[in-house]
């Protein structure tokens, strides 16, 4: 947990396995740190990446408000499920969507919410990919380009079957959820 942890801290990226797919992270309120995740993966800046939190706690830390519907969803979902909040805190600004908006998990893996509980903040989560390319179902599928460009890979046996990245909703300002990823 150690190496991971002092990689984030100073600015590095690590290659983990998250509980939907293996991802790329990085601490989301460093704009130098995503910027690389962004340069990495081949990405522009303008498509929004995924951040993860520990728990309800950290997540109400980084944004605004937590409307009563994201805590029933998040209670409720029987599979990883990204929400989209308005109003961000404190993550990097080229981090924050656009619209002022910023999709955020809490992972339903030990690992994940162990490493962020160690780090105390949110950290990225974004396929193990270049961008526009498909998304790698396990480790092997990595390819070199990233497993190169990462400064730590996480040791972990970890391989999901049928791994797929999290569905992803938006909260709308009236209350209403539109699905954006299924």
């Amino acid at each position: 947990m150690n190496f991971c942890t002092n990689t984030l801290s100073k600015n590095g990226l690590i290659l983990y396995p998250t509980d939907t797919v293996w991802g790329i992270g990085c601490d989301a309120t460093n704009p130098v740190a995503v910027k690389k995740v962004y340069d990495l993966k081949k990405r522009e800046d303008s498509k929004a990446l995924v951040c993860l939190v520990s728990d309800i706690e950290m997540l109400k830390a980084y944004v605004t408000s937590v409307p009563d519907k994201a805590i029933e969803i998040i209670v409720s979902a029987t599979q990883p499920t990204t929400l989209i909040y308005n109003n961000p805190i404190g993550f990097a600004h080229n981090l924050v969507a656009s619209d002022n908006t910023i999709a955020i998990r809490i992972p339903h893996s030990e690992f994940c919410v162990a490493l962020i509980k160690a780090f105390k903040k949110p950290i990225v989560s974004t396929s193990a990919n270049i961008s526009g390319e498909s998304t790698p179902k396990c480790f092997e599928e990595i390819s070199d380009h990233i497993l190169k460009g990462v400064d730590y890979v996480v040791n972990l046996q970890y391989e999901k079957k049928n791994a797929k990245p999290s569905s992803i909703l938006k909260l709308e300002t009236d209350g209403s959820v539109t699905v954006i990823r299924a």
